[in-house]
Parts: structure tokens; C-alpha cells; sequence
């Protein structure tokens, strides 16, 4: 079974590319489920049959590049055992509804269980998901959610996000808007609340039974802790991947955590196929210069006109006198022309 999110963003303003909603909500949802699967598989007695794999892959916005490459890597055994895929897209900014994303049709026995069982779940928890499928052109290399790339392997997936229509390619990958304040946690905690329990029931059988495996208050609740330092992180951190090195310290501490609750962590290095060009400047300075208005200008223009109009009046009054000054002003008299 795996759990799998694009981690990476892009935006025109690339160290800005922060994308606190997409993905960042669903690469903090991946990271704490990875931390309560590891609790409860922590016990022999309560380790489930199945073998979690948790991927985080960039390329996101180019097409899910990563996730096709990794996905092709895969030895086709694993492949065939695996016995579906939920990828996360978007979590954190929805009220009471999300979308369940499939290529199969909804008549398909494995889409009607995770559906069934992420709808039960979800009642459980006060909210609604809803059933959106949409059939893959094999035809047409462009994919429109990331587990498309899993069922043209005909690998079983589906995509939970808060979106209904897939945005077009690097149409909407996190704009300057998708930062921390737009982000609600809450929404976040209910997504991995979700999936975390929709997938445990799963593997333990419990499927339509109200058995709360990750119950509020017990050692297998949600960390709203952990969640919150993670955005806070991710919102600070451009995650462009054409500029994100094996050793990017983003990369190391992604590892880091994964290793802390994984039984093994794999760094997987790939150049993204070269449907784009791009450029090493991540960061550039803009100087603004701020100069005066136009009504400034007119402010001005008034003062002076007025400051010469009154010296040289003035100037005529103390050389000519009064009467000159006003004679300047009067309409010179007709004169009338005799004829003889």
C-alpha cells in the first residue's frame, strides 16, 4: 500500500514558491501518518499485514514527472503487490467537503472500497467525500492528477484533495496567495485523521465498523504540535524542483524524519525530462524608486506662478506706483478713427 505526495512548487517568483496549501498540506499530512503508522506498528501485536511505502516525489508540476520516473523504477513484482495508492493533493483549505480522484470507473471493486471506505470514515467524522471519475487518455501523455501515473501501470489509486477540476499544467502549482494565513489546520488534522484511519481499518478488516483506531487524547492521536511546526516550516521554503539537490537541506530533513519513523528511507535523484528550460537564479533584487505625483508637480507649478505673480507686482508698485499697476490691467480705451 502506498501513501504518495509531490512536494515540490513552482511559481514565476521562484524563491516564493512556498505553496503552503499545495503541497505543503499534503506532504505534512504524509509525515505525521508515517509517525502514527509507526507507533502502531511499533507493537508486534498490533502490526498490520500490510507494508506501508510513503513517497515523496517532485515534478509535480511538470507533469508528475518524478512520480512517473520512480513508479518506472519500481521492480514490476512490487508493482504488481501493491494493493492501491492514495496520493494527497491540496488538504488544507476546504470547509466540509473533498474529492476522491479515480481513473477506474466507480463500478470497479477496489474504487468502491476505498470509496466506501473513506465515505464512512468521513461521515464518522462530520463531512463529506465525493466520487469524481475521469478516464485516462492513454493517447495523451499529459496527466491531470498524480495517480494517473499509477493506473497507466495499472496500479489502483485515487487522489484526495479539496480541488473537483484539476488545474492545467502549472496553471495553479501555489500562486503568492497559497501561504501560511490562507492554510487551516484544522482542515489539515481532519484530512490525516481520514486517510490515517480509512487506510487502518483496511488493513485490520474493520471497514464500516466505528472503531476509532487514531482516537483523540490516546497515544495514537494526532499531533497537532507536529503538524503545526511542519507548515510553519514548509511555508518558509521554496521547493522548485530543478533547484533541489540530493543534499538540499529541505531534502535532509524530509529524510530525516521519514528515517525516524521508516524502517528504511531511499533518496532518489532524477533530471526531469526536458519539456521546460530552466534557469540557476532562484532569487533576484528589484530596486523601486518612488518619485513625486503628478499632483505634486501641479501643487508646485501653482506656488511658484503665484510667488512671481505677487514679486512683481510688488516690484512694479515700489518703482511706478499703485495706478501703474492697475493700467497694466485695464483694457486700453478704442480709439476712433475720423475720415474726411
Amino acid at each position: 500500500m502506498i501513501l504518495c505526495v509531490q512536494f515540490d512548487n513552482i511559481l514565476y517568483l521562484q524563491a516564493l514558491s512556498v505553496g503552503s496549501d499545495s503541497n505543503g498540506s499534503g506532504i505534512v499530512a504524509l509525515l505525521e501518518i508515517a509517525r502514527l503508522f509507526s507507533l502502531l506498528y511499533s507493537n508486534p501485536k498490533t502490526r498490520g499485514r500490510y507494508n506501508l511505502l510513503f513517497g515523496l516525489t517532485s515534478g509535480g508540476p511538470y507533469n508528475y514527472n518524478g512520480t512517473h520516473k520512480w513508479l518506472r523504477s519500481l521492480d514490476q513484482r512490487l508493482r504488481e503487490s501493491i494493493d492501491y495508492a492514495v496520493c494527497l493533493n491540496s488538504i488544507g483549505a476546504w470547509d466540509d467537503k473533498l474529492w476522491i480522484h479515480v481513473s477506474k470507473p466507480p463500478e470497479n471493486a477496489n474504487i468502491k472500497q476505498i470509496f466506501e471506505g473513506f465515505s464512512s470514515v468521513a461521515e464518522e467524522l462530520g463531512f463529506e467525500v465525493n466520487l469524481k471519475h475521469k478516464k485516462i487518455n492513454m493517447s495523451n501523455p499529459r496527466v491531470a492528477w498524480e495517480h494517473e501515473q499509477f493506473s497507466r501501470l495499472r496500479v489502483t489509486a485515487a487522489t484526495l484533495s479539496e480541488l473537483s477540476v484539476a488545474s492545467e499544467l502549472l496553471e495553479s502549482a501555489g500562486g503568492l496567495s497559497d501561504s501560511r494565513p490562507f492554510v487551516n489546520e484544522i482542515a489539515i488534522i481532519r484530512s490525516i485523521k481520514l486517510v490515517a484511519e480509512s487506510i487502518a481499518r483496511h488493513i485490520y478488516g474493520h471497514q464500516g465498523k466505528n472503531v476509532q483506531i487514531f482516537a483523540d487524547e490516546s497515544s495514537l492521536a494526532v499531533n497537532p504540535s507536529y503538524v503545526h511546526a511542519w507548515l510553519d516550516i514548509l511555508s518558509r521554503t521554496p521547493r522548485v524542483a530543478p533547484f533541489l539537490l540530493k543534499n538540499d537541506p529541505l531534502v535532509m530533513a524530509l529524510k530525516k524524519d521519514l528515517a525516524d519513523h521508516t524502517d528504511e528511507v531511499n533518496v532518489q535523484h532524477e533530471v526531469l525530462d526536458g519539456m521546460f528550460t530552466f534557469y540557476d537564479s532562484t532569487k533576484a533584487k528589484l530596486n523601486v524608486y518612488q518619485v513625486a505625483s503628478v499632483t505634486f508637480d501641479l501643487l508646485l507649478l501653482l506656488v511658484l506662478g503665484s510667488y512671481l505673480i505677487v514679486l512683481f507686482s510688488f516690484l512694479v508698485i515700489t518703482t511706478k506706483g499703485l495706478d501703474d499697476l492697475i493700467n497694466l490691467f485695464r483694457r486700453p480705451p478704442s480709439r476712433k478713427i475720423k475720415t474726411a
